[in-house]
């Protein structure tokens, strides 16, 4: 199935040239990787698939991680994008969608940045361990390492990085490395936010101009959460992990109390149908590897709501306790949609 979406991606980018144009690949590294089985290169991402991710991303139809190649989170991202523009939903690249998306087509699918040592901040919290009164003792839930940061900085993977550039490649300031090409381009955001929120969006990328949701729906069939406007228009369109058969999605309508940013997460055993007799109430510290991730959107149902992750990887693939799961980014992103008494419609 890859071949064959691969060569009709071939065929039809023949017939727009306009658009995907391949950048110049960088440079091979100077040292050729270790020759280790443990370590293997990971194969190149398709630049042709991850031009169409990063102008989906860029719109606000999030491909998820970016990666360079099709699958479930390119389908769903390519049919909200068709339905936004009026194309016919075929959840493929053909000629009239690669057409409307080639108006973007100056986002290039790469860009090089220079890595500083703002970028390769810390704190740094290495291993993080499952036992969540262990988690309760750390400083924070942040991230394992500056590889993983820049994965989430750039909607990615230390995979797809890695491929991108080289096994040999030394995370240091100075250093100049290859990314997906989602660099937000306006990082003004609201001054009334907290300093510590606005600082997760500029390390997220999430551009600070986003459209205004008037009302989210929640598709448990689709695995998405769609967001429109005042008029009905979809404007947005986000990967979800939704419930599970222990803790179904609760279907209806519900409204968004309000956001809580870089939160805290109290974990009550009580709440969870897996958790262990011996284990006890505990307050976790905040970090993007927390249960809720960067942001908890509380919903008028009881103990539920819009939440990050920490296993960005696992959108759409695994189960919930019942909440509604994105990536990070994707998270972030939406909190800018929306506002106090937004509707949340949870669909089957």
């Amino acid at each position: 199935m890859i071949k064959t979406r691969n060569m009709t991606m071939a065929v039809l980018l023949a017939a727009i040239p306009a658009l995907l144009v391949a950048a110049p690949k960088p440079a091979p590294s100077k040292t050729p990787p270790p020759k280790s089985a443990a370590s293997p290169m990971p194969a190149a991402p398709d630049r042709s698939f991850m031009h169409a991710e990063v102008i989906l991303d860029r719109l606000g139809f999030s491909p998820g991680i970016i990666d360079g190649r099709p699958g479930l989170s390119f389908t769903a991202a390519l049919k909200g994008f068709q339905t936004s523009r009026g194309l016919p939903v075929t959840g493929e690249p053909d000629a009239a969608t690669l057409h409307a998306l080639s108006a973007n087509r100056s986002w290039r699918p790469t860009v090089a940045i220079k890595l500083t040592p703002e970028i390769l901040a810390g704190p740094f919290v290495g291993t993080i361990p499952h036992d969540e009164d262990a988690q309760a003792k750390l400083p924070s839930l942040g991230y394992k390492d500056p590889m993983e940061k820049l994965a989430e900085m750039f909607h990615t993977s230390p995979a797809t990085l890695t491929a991108l550039n080289s096994p040999d490649t030394k995370l240091a300031p100075g250093a100049v490395i290859t990314v997906p090409g989602v660099v937000a381009a306006n990082k003004n955001y609201d001054a009334k936010l907290p300093d510590h929120w606005r600082a997760t969006l500029a390390t997220l990328n999430v551009d600070a101009s986003q459209p205004q949701a008037a009302k989210v729906v929640v598709s448990k069939h689709d695995k998405v959460l769609r967001a429109y406007d005042a008029g009905g228009k979809l404007v947005g369109q986000f990967m979800v992990t939704t419930g599970s058969t222990h803790d179904p999605l609760p279907i209806g309508t519900w409204k968004i109390y309000g956001a809580d940013y870089n939160p805290k997460f109290h974990f009550n055993p009580k709440l969870f149908w897996d958790a262990k007799k011996s284990e006890k109430s505990a307050m976790l510290p905040p970090g993007p590897n927390g249960p809720v991730g960067v942001v908890w959107l509380d919903l008028s149902k009881e103990h539920y709501g819009i939440h990050g992750t920490p296993n960005p990887e696992l959108i759409g693939r695994t189960a919930s306790h019942g909440c509604v799961r994105l990536a990070n980014w994707d998270a972030a992103r939406l909190a800018l949609m929306i506002k106090p008494g937004t509707p949340a419609i949870f669909t089957e």
